[in-house]
């Protein structure tokens, strides 16, 4: 059996000391980080946007979903038409997530949140503006995400994945998508010089309608014209030619 002396074991007891309220000292920190991040975060489907200065616009929410299959952040410098999807998160099933986005364009900017659930359901969130906040507590939020994604806020985070194991996602048309009461919404540029026509397909190609010459520019398309649910095309064509060539998914409740 080792014996200590008395000024051995003071001088472990010190050194145990000074580890501990080390310890604490970092656990302590960690909670505050922690818990300002948690406190500026909203619950999915909402989500906050904060601007922190120097063109970084910090999105974060909570997560609070069973099953959620995919996330895609959505920006566009007008708050009901034109989003386009910036990033798509990687693993949407964190409980707490964000991203900064250092390349949002000068002047007024809108996000939103598309949010795919199960078995195909899928939402957009409410508009969101960011708003001022330079606390140094978001700060921190902010340089850790910038660190960990690089400077292209385009690109995904590189969170281990590669392009074997990075999950393959789906991101709707801005033009053409399934709202969340069910039915078909179109959302076409507004210009009135330019012509818009659209057809649908079935899965398999099989043509199944057209819509020529459209003249409104927002409108729905109920349900029940496509006679069952599932996947569809479609093709959008602009003064002739073709725009886009998309799909959308019809939940089972027709």
């Amino acid at each position: 059996m080792t014996t200590l002396s008395l000024s051995a074991l003071t001088k472990e007891s010190n050194t145990f000391s000074v580890i501990m309220s080390m310890k604490k000292l970092f656990l302590s920190l960690f909670l505050l980080i922690t818990g300002t991040i948690l406190y500026a975060q909203d619950t999915l489907p909402k989500f906050s946007v904060k601007n922190v200065g120097n063109n970084r616009m910090i999105i974060s929410w909570n997560n609070n979903f069973e099953i959620v299959k995919q996330i895609s952040i959505q920006r566009s410098v007008d708050s009901l038409k034109g989003y386009k999807s910036i990033l798509t998160v990687p693993d949407p099933s964190i409980p707490q997530n964000g991203y900064v986005d250092t390349k949002a364009p000068l002047g007024r900017v809108f996000y939103r949140l598309y949010i795919l659930l199960d078995k195909g359901v899928y939402l957009f969130s409410d508009v969101q503006k960011p708003v001022m906040d330079t606390t140094k507590k978001v700060a921190v939020f902010d340089d850790k995400i910038t660190r960990m994604n690089g400077n292209d806020s385009i690109s995904i985070p590189n969170f281990g994945l590669n392009s074997k194991n990075r999950p393959e996602v789906f991101t709707p048309s801005v033009h053409v998508y399934t709202y969340n009461d069910g039915n078909v919404r179109v959302n076409l540029p507004d210009d009135e010089n330019r012509k818009f026509s659209l057809k649908f397909f079935e899965e398999d190609d099989s043509f199944i309608f057209e819509l020529k010459d459209i003249k409104e520019r927002t409108f729905r398309i109920d349900k029940a014209n496509f006679y069952h649910a599932g996947w569809f095309k479609f093709e959008l064509y602009e003064d002739g030619k073709l725009k886009e060539k998309h799909k959308f998914v019809l939940q089972k409740d027709f």
